[in-house]
């Protein structure tokens, strides 16, 4: 299924300064390059073990998402600052494994993965759902805050 994914500006820098808007694309990773690969591979170094579940670790991930294609990232001057799977559904649409790199967190990047998942959900007449490993209190907090319902990840 194809998807047009559109540009979107997010304010990045601290919340009490006065940032410059930098647009943060946000695009699903079919055939990245070495760079996209390293990039990937620091986005999740500093990750917890029980974000890469089902998986065995973030290469296992990263390679699951490629496979399937729905490995979606945020990129800002040709690297990459976040990453995510988003797997669509016949209703629902559930994004995983969300995670930022860790010199980059706090300034929007995940947000902008969020919001542009939403839309994508949407634009398909569906609604965006979270999913996780239960019983992690990051998660419940994220969909908390976010506002969309949290569904524990289905072993694969």
């Amino acid at each position: 299924m194809a998807v047009r994914l559109a540009q979107r500006d997010v304010m990045l820098g601290a919340p009490h300064a006065r940032a410059k808007a930098m647009p943060v694309y946000v695009e699903n990773l079919r055939q990245p390059s070495e760079q996209d690969r390293q990039d990937l591979a620091k986005i999740y170094a500093d990750a917890p073990q029980w974000l890469f579940e089902p998986h065995a670790d973030a290469q296992a991930l990263i390679a699951a998402g490629l496979a399937a294609g729905t490995l979606i990232a945020g990129r800002f001057n040709d690297r990459l600052l976040g990453a995510a799977l988003l797997t669509p559904g016949d209703r629902a649409w559930h994004l995983s494994h969300l995670c930022v790199r860790r010199i980059t967190r706090q300034r929007g990047v995940g947000r902008r993965l969020l919001d542009e998942a939403r839309r994508m959900a949407s634009e398909a007449g569906c609604e965006l759902r979270l999913s996780a490993p239960a019983g992690h209190l990051e998660a419940s907090a994220l969909a908390a805050r976010t506002h969309l319902p949290l569904d524990p990840l289905a072993p694969q």
